[in-house]
């Protein structure tokens, strides 16, 4: 994917120029929607949050630094507006208290014969804490201090709400494994 933002379609949609804006979200619908995905539970949720974002984009892009790369502020921001609905939208959501669940050993196996939307769908399957937490601390690579910060919670919050989705994830993986291995004993 050409991450370049072209100075034309820049400069088009500076002026609101509505192709230009639809060539920006043609460009980058796919990156912004992988991300959307991530910290999301649906594909419905996924799509309000890119087009917030790209809503945000096209508000704010004077404030856009030309001289650095544009995906990097633009994920900022669907990183930001995915943080900011799931705050929206928390107290929709009960947080399930799990057990401390025992790590399961999980064979490379296992991940080999999943699909990439499968792995989506597993960490969606996560409660909304749960996703946005490992999203932030092991895909985007914030620290518990900086996720505390974004999330309103405390650093132990941060790392309890991180190893609880692990666990979570842990069982949903051995779970697949399991359906996996029934499909061959068939």
């Amino acid at each position: 994917m050409d991450e370049a933002l072209n100075t034309s379609v820049l400069a088009g949609c500076l002026k609101s120029d509505r192709k230009s804006q639809e060539l920006l979200y043609q460009q980058f619908y796919s990156y912004g929607m992988s991300i959307c995905l991530r910290y999301t539970a649906t594909r419905e949720e996924a799509s309000e949050v890119l087009n917030d974002s790209f809503m945000k984009v096209f508000h704010h892009l004077g404030q856009y630094d030309v001289n650095k790369p544009f995906l990097g502020w633009f994920r900022r921001i669907l990183i930001n507006t995915a943080i900011n609905y799931y705050k929206k939208h928390l107290k929709h959501h009960r947080v399930q208290d799990i057990d401390t669940a025992p790590p399961v050993p999980v064979t490379r196996d296992v991940i080999s014969h999943l699909s990439y939307q499968e792995i989506i769908g597993l960490v969606q399957q996560l409660t909304p804490t749960y996703r946005t937490v490992f999203n932030l601390y092991v895909i985007d690579g914030y620290s518990h201090e900086e996720i505390a910060h974004m999330l309103h919670i405390s650093e132990g919050a941060s790392k309890s709400n991180l190893s609880r989705a692990r666990a979570n994830l842990r069982n949903m993986l051995k779970k697949s494994h399991e359906e996996i291995h029934a499909r061959y004993e068939r």
